[in-house]
């Protein structure tokens, strides 16, 4: 087994895609005719995104969606970089949401947190060194 691709689903996935090809980089996979449902190429694990609307047809019992005026939900994707504060400036330029500036931790890893245009919240930060 291993691990395939993580969906978020937003609000708009058209505008999602958009947003995460602008502020940091990844190019669109595709996006389903319906625009319900995205793709982005972004290394070894495909980052999705789907539309509430197909959340909704998906789980009967119902979701909590991501909103953006609240504190963000407890997960976050993680974008690892050897250029952070140029790319952690670069998405904010394109509209993401400084949530924690850039620190750098006890073992040397550079850490930054942004939301997207979602809410949801990202951690942009340097490769662990061994």
């Amino acid at each position: 087994m291993k691990y395939g691709y993580t969906i978020i689903y937003v609000k708009n996935v058209v505008e999602t895609i958009e947003f995460y090809e602008k502020a940091f980089g990844f190019q669109r996979k595709f996006i389903t005719p319906e625009n319900d449902y995205g793709e982005l190429l972004s290394g070894e694990t495909t980052i999705s995104f789907a539309s509430f609307e197909l959340g909704k047809s998906n789980f009967k019992k119902g979701f909590a969606p991501i909103k953006s005026g609240d504190k963000p939900m407890g997960i976050e994707i993680v974008l690892v970089t050897e250029e952070i504060e140029t790319d952690f400036q670069k998405a904010i330029a394109a509209g993401a949401i400084l949530y924690e500036p850039i620190v750098e931790k006890p073992w040397g890893q550079k850490v930054g947190y942004l939301r997207d245009n979602n809410g949801l919240l990202i951690e942009v930060c340097t490769p662990i060194k061994n």
